[in-house]
This record gives structure tokens, C-alpha cells and sequence, in this order.
């Protein structure tokens, strides 16, 4: 069994920490200790803490699920010394093994929460983290505003020891704020746009609810620093859990695989320090608009820029698709002729780096990324990730082709068939039985009315409506590829 007992003599090809784990202290809570935390977070904290002077920032998960799954995974941790191992894989099949000893302890909350209070209260903790999903900050879509009628926040509100994160943070920094210790930083760290913004609503709306008083020193005190983080990080099921171990000759119960590329770039504001992360690869700058911007409209639209005409081809793995070289270029054309010329980039980002790294990222097999899952929640993404692109090219009166057909890729994808024949069930939560049945109707502009173009709706033009409905036509016409090479792609 992988544990602190065997990191000298581990096997040959895989690295230990370069630190004994044994003696780091706490400086930072993580809630949710799930795959990307743990090649993403606690990955670069392992690179920190080798550093002269860093070993004071290690970190203390905390699970706030209960259940026997929750239980097993707080038992793997403590069997193991809170160690696992960290599979790097590249897309031309090179990989490197890590042991990473970031995590020096792990509390399932509901079984102890008043021990995770005390951590949460004590000096030596000066950040506390979160990937909780994007959907975990109980945000209301509508208004913006934090959900006070969830029942566990309700509950939470009522007193008794917490349930929810909100209760667990703002418990803790009364706690504090009353023994004069002073605040912690609280650190998104989900794929949110400005993710430490929805943090502050979200804390500070509960803290409202709770006591004003808190909520004002909270506001005044607290930063919330915006980041932007990118690694993919499959899950792992027990096939692969088994094949990694082989690979790697450990015995390790929670064995993790990421790609080689990682990114992480944060807004330098921490109102009780920070570990010397921009060591470790972290970019720190003052605005994490920028970054953010090139990631949406490059990465993550084209990430379903492939994924729909690719499941209508029947291919259900992002690399498999990418290596179709009609979608190839379809993807490509893209990014070069609609995405880049419109994009405001930060400064000494290079878009065209960017977009290699994009293409060379999804071609990387040992991610087995499904499209279905990539093309999940259409309705919700498109207005996220093309929306702007979309707008730009209305604006200047741009080429329309390859939007249009993205599109109508996306349309025809929710019938759920492709164009084998291969039935599949579309993943759209926000979309009632109604709204899909419009994707189906004879009317071939009737889905135009779904909410992912609420977005562009104020200036879409006929030509643009008028142009899905044609690809959406050249699709069912001359079939999947030929439209797609129609409706363009750069040049061989």
C-alpha cells in the first residue's frame, strides 16, 4: 500500500516528494478533494512546499458528504497517508509518476464537524479553498443573488452545527473575527468565469442572512481573489485505477491521471499571504479578465465546436474526432478566421500559441474524453462559450459559414441520432421536453427560440437565422461530412 513507510524505496520511474510529508504544517483548507483539486491545487502546493520556507502551507481536505462512498474515501486517504499518485500523460504517449504529499490530512465533516470548525478557526489556516462545481454556490440564475430557500441553507441559518460550506466558512470566520485572529483568503477554484466574485456573493449573501454585522467585516476584510484554472483530468474507474497501478508498480488506492498541460492564473489579492506558488508555475496578475476571455471563446468553444458535428459522425472520443481531418480543419478555421482576429488577448499571450496547445491538448487519447459529455448542457454552454465570438462577427458583418454550422450541428445533435443511426440520449437539464421537441420540428428555425441564443438575440440578423437554417438543411441534404467541408475549413 502506498504510504509515507515506502516513498524511499519507491519504484523505479516514479518520484516522491521532495520533501518529508510527515513535517509540513496547515496553512490551507480544501473543500472537496476531487480529481482536478488533486492534480491541480494540491500539484502545484507539492511543487511549493520543496521550497526553502514554503513547508508551512500544506493542506487539510475536507469532504462535506456523508454516505458509505464518502466513508471509503476518508478511510483510502488515512490508510494512505493522505499520499497518490499523479499520472502525467502526454499525447504522443510520454508519461511521468509523482507521488504527491501536498495533503497532509483529510475530515469528512459530517462525522466531525466541530473538528472542522476548530481547523477552520485556527491562526495557521490562511486560505481556504473550493472546488465544489459551478453549480455548488447556490447562486439564483435569475437574479444573481445567493439562494437563502435551500433547505440545508435554511437549516444552516437556524444554527447547530453546519452542513453546507457557507455555514462551515462563515461559522469559522466568526469565530475568528471575535478572537481577533483575522481573516483567511477564500480560493475558488472551479471553472467559473470569475469565480471568486460568485464566492463573494455567495459568502457574503449567507453572511447577511446570518448576522450584518459579520457580513460588513467580512466585506471589508476577505478577499476573494478571481483565478482561471485548466487541466483535464479524467475520472478514474476501477479499469483505469488498475492499468495506472500496473504501469506504475504502486499499490495505490487512489491512483490519478491528468494531461501534461496545466494553467493556473490568479488575482494576487491574499489578505493573510500565500505560498510562493508563481515558483511553481502560478501566474499572478492584477486581472484575470483577459485570461479568462481566451479560454472561453478558444478552448472551451471549440471544445464543443467539435464535439457536435463529431457525435452526429458517430465518433464519441474528443481525440478520435480531432483525428477526422475534415472536423480537423473545421475546428482550425475556426479559431484562426472567426475566434483570433475578434480576440482581445492579455498581454504576452500569444493566441496562435494558444490555439497549437488547444488542438495538440485535444489529441491526447489517454484522456478518453467523451463528446456526449463534452456536448452535454449545449443549451447553457453555447450561451457561455460563442455568444461573444457570435456578436463580434454580427457586428463587423463577418463570415457566418462555420458559425452557422456549428450551430446546426448542435440543433440536428439534439435528436439524438446520428447520422449511422446509433441512437444516443442528449444531456440538457436546462431544456424541458417541450423545447427539445422544437430541435425536431419541421420548421427548421423554430429551435432559434431555445435559450442558448437568449445571448445574441437583440442583434441577430435574418442572414444569420437564415443561414443555420440552410446548413441545418445542407446536413440532412448531402449528410454530415460533405456539409461540413462545405461550410469551410482552412485550406491543406
Amino acid at each position: 500500500m502506498l504510504n509515507r513507510t515506502i516513498l524511499k524505496a519507491l519504484p523505479a520511474g516514479v518520484s516522491a516528494p521532495a520533501y518529508d510529508p510527515a513535517t509540513i504544517g496547515t496553512g490551507i483548507v480544501h473543500f472537496g478533494v476531487g480529481n482536478f483539486f488533486r492534480a491541480h491545487e494540491a500539484f502545484y502546493v507539492d511543487r511549493c512546499l520543496a521550497l526553502a520556507g514554503q513547508q508551512g502551507w500544506g493542506i487539510v481536505g475536507v469532504g462535506l458528504t456523508a454516505g458509505a462512498r464518502s466513508e471509503r474515501k476518508a478511510e483510502q486517504f488515512t490508510a494512505q497517508d493522505c499520499l497518490y499518485s499523479l499520472t502525467e500523460a502526454a499525447p504522443d504517449g510520454g508519461r511521468a509518476v509523482r507521488v504527491i504529499g501536498a495533503l497532509r490530512g483529510y475530515l469528512l465533516a459530517p462525522a466531525d464537524p466541530t473538528a472542522v470548525l476548530d481547523l477552520l478557526a485556527d491562526p495557521s489556516v490562511r486560505i481556504v479553498s473550493m472546488t465544489i462545481t459551478e453549480g455548488g454556490y447556490n447562486i439564483d440564475e435569475t437574479t444573481g443573488e445567493f439562494r437563502l430557500d435551500h433547505a440545508a441553507v435554511r437549516a444552516d441559518l437556524a444554527g447547530g452545527a453546519p452542513t453546507t460550506i457557507f455555514g462551515y466558512v462563515v461559522e469559522a470566520l466568526a469565530r475568528r473575527r471575535a478572537a481577533g485572529v483575522g481573516p483567511f483568503t477564500v480560493l475558488s477554484c472551479d471553472n467559473l468565469r470569475h469565480n471568486g466574485d460568485v464566492a463573494r456573493t455567495a459568502f457574503l449573501g449567507f453572511a447577511r442572512a446570518r448576522d450584518p454585522d459579520l457580513a460588513a467585516w467580512i466585506e471589508a476584510h476577505v478577499t476573494f481573489p478571481n483565478g482561471m484554472v485548466d487541466r483535464i483530468t479524467p475520472s478514474v474507474d476501477d479499469a483505469i485505477a488498475d492499468a495506472l497501478n500496473a504501469t506504475s508498480g504502486l499499490d495505490d488506492a487512489l491512483p490519478l491521471v491528468a494531461e501534461d498541460f496545466t494553467q493556473w492564473v490568479v488575482e494576487d489579492r491574499f489578505c493573510a499571504g500565500r505560498p510562493a506558488l508563481e515558483e511553481a508555475g502560478v501566474q499572478f496578475v492584477a486581472d484575470v479578465t483577459g485570461y479568462e476571455h481566451v479560454k472561453v471563446r478558444m478552448l472551451n468553444a471549440s471544445h464543443i465546436l467539435l464535439a457536435f458535428p463529431g457525435i452526429l459522425l458517430g465518433y464519441r472520443q474528443v481525440d478520435e474526432a480531432l483525428r477526422d481531418p475534415d472536423l480537423a480543419r473545421f475546428v482550425n478555421a475556426y479559431l484562426e478566421l472567426d475566434v483570433i482576429p475578434r480576440l482581445d488577448a492579455p498581454p504576452g499571450l500569444d493566441p496562435q500559441d494558444y490555439r497549437r496547445s488547444v488542438l495538440r491538448r485535444f489529441s491526447n487519447p489517454a484522456m478518453a474524453d467523451q463528446l456526449l459529455r463534452i456536448g452535454g448542457d449545449g443549451s447553457s454552454k453555447i450561451q457561455v462559450f460563442w455568444t461573444e465570438t457570435v456578436r463580434r462577427a454580427l457586428s463587423d458583418n463577418g463570415d457566418l459559414r462555420r458559425i452557422a454550422f456549428g450551430v446546426a450541428a448542435y440543433l440536428e445533435a439534439l435528436c439524438g441520432v446520428d447520422e449511422t443511426g446509433v441512437a444516443y440520449t442528449p444531456t440538457e437539464p436546462t431544456l424541458d421536453a417541450t423545447q427539445l421537441e422544437l430541435a425536431e420540428a419541421e420548421d427548421l428555425g423554430a429551435a432559434l427560440a431555445l435559450p442558448a441564443f437568449d445571448g445574441w438575440r437583440d442583434i441577430q440578423s435574418p442572414v444569420l437565422a437564415d443561414a443555420i437554417v440552410v446548413a441545418r438543411q445542407a446536413i440532412r441534404d448531402i449528410g454530415v461530412r460533405a456539409a461540413l467541408v462545405q461550410y469551410g475549413g482552412l485550406p491543406d
